[in-house]
């Protein structure tokens, strides 16, 4: 979608189902209340325009992609990467181990 999109609240939670993040998560990532971004995704709370984008950004941080309607077929989400990407870059992210305090 555009720099000046602004995303439903079904894009958002379809959004978040796919990058598969809690409400929470999401919320801190856009500076929002877990009960902002939930109330919102059910349509029981408007959000401002200046808080949608931020909503739209931390989804974009997450891997999500916003597919605009065009004139054949209608708006959406997916994935950034394909699932052979994601693979690669979870094999990418274990490679260093467990996570340990450094005794350097």
């Amino acid at each position: 979608m555009s720099d000046e999109s602004v995303i439903s609240p079904d894009l958002a939670r379809a959004g978040r189902a796919l990058a598969q993040v809690s409400a929470a998560v999401i919320a801190e990532a856009a500076g929002l209340e877990r009960d902002q971004v939930r109330e919102f995704e059910k349509r029981r709370r408007p959000l401002h325009d200046e808080q949608i984008r931020r909503l739209q950004a931390a989804l974009e941080r997450f891997g999500v992609v916003f597919v605009p309607e065009d004139e054949d077929r209608g708006y959406g989400v997916r994935q950034k990467f394909n699932s052979r990407k994601v693979r690669q870059i979870e094999r990418w992210e274990g490679e260093g181990g467990p996570v340990a305090e450094d005794d350097i």
